[in-house]
């Protein structure tokens, strides 16, 4: 009896997602948990969360705990699917180019990438890409196991230094002792913290999807390194469905539509990463801010302006210097000694100085204010990419000053903002996520528990009374407050963050903001940063490639475009454009000497949303022949008939928000 209790295994307690629990063994995999429920989950998983972490389903649990079991359609699941994947695009690199050293190869949302170092004289290209395609089908059929190893820093460093590999040791010296792990399947090794599918056997397709170069651990004094990208999938008809929704991105490139449609150019000569809006795209930018500007009259906010530069000393106060000036344009020196500026990294310091202008009363709050500010952030020219990525925007910028209590009716006023925004624009995939503190590490956040609990709860509650479909996300909050992201699915399936929502302890503190309470004592008052565009030139970019460049009719920059047949009915053409510009209808006229098919077409190219082909009959008629974009002809009416058409369809897509 004695015998049997020293060999009996410890029993521990799983929790699954639902709720329930069952008792394993000590020592269970997450691999084992799944065959327990069922073989075809077993043969679907790929990764597991253990207590919130995610590891490999072969790591044993030795402690009661709770779980979850992801599968492709989880994120955690792709990741773990790609992050191998990476690793087996390595091994195919490392057996074709023969001396090639390693940087890092992570996961991203869509695929992985790997930055190599070839050997000297090679060039990768995108012929290769066939070759390193079929490698990488030649080593899935091994089905190789990855084997997961602690290593300690002095072996670390021994290995990859016989292989060759500086880059890997350079960061190998940046790790600590004792948290040092590799993964190997087949010939290769690397330097990994994981986590990873069992092996590759489940990866039945595989893509390079594309080259480009990137600086050494993003610094431009760094050895520019080969970055390959590449995506795979568990299967054939996935890949291809995927590099169908490809070559549709493709066409929705808003780099490639905003220069067709004529909306925004970049120029050398004005400086790398600076958009200049062009005269249609000033139009739709315009409307936007106007439409945004009225909701915001309505929501209670004061639009407010404020300079392009900053003094130094500003953004010492702020925080924003020690965080970002190493990184930001340079500080302006002026003729006066000692004097410096920034060009404005951010709008909040300005709006603080704002609220600081004058004393605050309990009962004036909340002040909300409201600016379309410009701001100048330096990127590296690698990183810029059309209006997604650029070293001058301007965001839509609003910051609320607020007592504690106030706060959850706040977020719930803003979110009602972002809600008519995405509404109006057809975002209507969208979810909030909810990003909290690190319960097991408050000491990196600025601010008492009782301030965030609260915070934290009336962002919760908020999202709760307004149906919204949240994820919830530990220790993302940054180190000033818990804060709101909108992601928002475009037409593609494609995820973007675009409104934010963020409490900010911090800027009250360092800029001593205050407001008397109804006990007649002074109280620091909570700021929300807002902003439901997140920046215009972001929010056009997604909306262009959301919508393929098909504006909705009112907002279109141009929703006319009037055609004559020929030359001769070009005089009745600008009277119909002079008709339509006293009733705001926007129309213009094609009066190329060119046939109407070639109109037609060019136009179609264009996205205009309506086109009248007039000549001698709609002419001694008073009357316009109208297509839609996409359509045929449509048919035949007076033309001022027609102008009421527009402005009714208009009203009819407004007149709700």
């Amino acid at each position: 009896m004695k015998i049997r209790t020293l060999i009996k295994y410890d029993m521990i307690k799983i929790t699954f997602p639902d709720g329930s629990v069952r008792e394993y063994e000590a020592g269970v995999t997450g691999y084992q948990i799944a065959e327990s429920i069922s073989p075809r989950l077993a043969q679907d998983v790929l990764a597991c969360g253990v207590n919130g972490e995610t590891v490999e389903l072969n790591r044993p649990i030795c402690g009661d705990s709770s779980i979850v079991l992801y599968k492709w359609d989880d994120k955690e699941g792709k990741h773990a699917f790609w992050h191998t994947s990476a690793h087996l695009m390595a091994e195919a690199l490392q057996e074709l180019y023969p001396g090639i050293q390693f940087g890092i190869g992570p996961a991203i949302e869509n695929g992985f990438y790997y930055d190599v170092m070839p050997p000297e004289g090679v060039v990768i290209r995108e012929g290769d890409f066939v070759t390193i395609e079929k490698k990488m089908a030649e080593l899935i059929q091994k089905k190789e196991e990855l084997v997961r190893r602690d290593i300690s820093k002095a072996d670390a460093l021994k290995f990859f230094g016989d292989h060759g590999q500086t880059y890997k040791n350079e960061l190998i010296n940046d790790l600590e002792d004792g948290h040092i792990t590799t993964y190997t399947q087949g010939a290769f090794t690397d330097l990994c913290r994981g986590p990873h599918l069992l092996s590759t056997a489940p990866i039945k397709a595989c893509k390079v999807l594309a080259v480009s170069s990137a600086y050494w651990r993003g610094d431009e004094k760094r050895p520019m390194m080969t970055r390959l990208y590449g995506i795979t999938f568990p299967k054939k008809k996935l890949l291809d469905e995927y590099l169908v929704l490809l070559e549709e991105a493709k066409k929705r490139d808003h780099r490639k539509i905003g220069k067709e449609m004529e909306l925004f150019m970049f120029s050398d000569m004005v400086g790398k990463g600076l958009p200049i809006w062009l005269p249609k795209g000033t139009a739709l930018r315009l409307r936007l801010e106007d439409f945004l500007k009225k909701i915001q009259k309505r929501y209670g906010y004061q639009q407010v302006i404020t300079p392009h530069i900053g003094s130094k000393a500003l953004y010492v106060t702020s925080g924003h210097w020690d965080h970002y000036g190493k990184d930001s344009f340079q500080p302006i020196h002026t003729p006066e000694e000692g004097e410096e500026y920034l060009l404005k990294p951010m709008n909040c310091p300005h709006h603080c100085q704002i609220y600081a202008s004058k004393p605050h009363s309990y009962k004036e709050l909340p002040f909300r204010c409201a600016e379309f500010g410009t701001v100048y952030r330096y990127e590296q020219s690698g990183e810029l990419h059309g209006l997604t990525r650029v070293r001058s925007f301007t965001q839509d910028d609003a910051h609320i000053f607020c007592r504690p209590d106030q706060v959850k009716d706040e977020f719930i006023r803003v979110m009602e903002i972002i809600q008519i925004i995405f509404g109006a624009l057809d975002f209507n995939n969208f979810e909030a996520q909810i990003s909290l503190r690190d319960p097991n590490d408050k000491e990196k956040y600025i601010g008492s528990d009782e301030v965030w609990e609260a915070a934290e709860k009336a962002i919760i509650e908020a999202c709760a009374e307004k149906g919204m479909n949240t994820t919830t996300e530990l220790g993302e909050a940054a180190f000033y407050g818990p804060k709101l992201d909108f992601m928002v699915k475009d037409a593609l399936g494609r995820r973007w963050q675009l409104g934010t929502i963020q409490v900010d302890y911090n800027l009250p503190e360092r800029f001593n903001l205050e407001y008397v309470g109804e006990d007649n004592q002074k109280h620091r008052p909570v700021m929300i940063h807002r902003a439901p565009f997140g920046s215009m030139e972001r929010f056009t970019a997604v909306l262009i490639e959301h919508t393929a460049g098909h504006f909705p009719l009112w907002l279109s920059p141009d929703q006319v475009a009037i055609l004559p047949v020929s030359e001769k009915y070009n005089d009745y053409a600008r009277k119909l454009q002079e008709y339509y510009d006293s009733v705001e209808v926007r129309a213009y006229v094609d009066d190329r000497n060119e046939k109407i098919g070639r109109k037609i077409r060019d136009n179609e190219m264009k996205r205009v949303p309506y086109m009248l082909i007039v000549g001698q009959n709609e002419e001694s008629e008073g009357t316009v022949s109208f297509r839609q974009q996409g359509g045929g002809e449509q048919g035949s009416m007076k033309y001022e008939d027609f102008g009421k058409k527009i402005l009714d369809e208009v009203r009819k897509m407004t007149e709700k928000y």
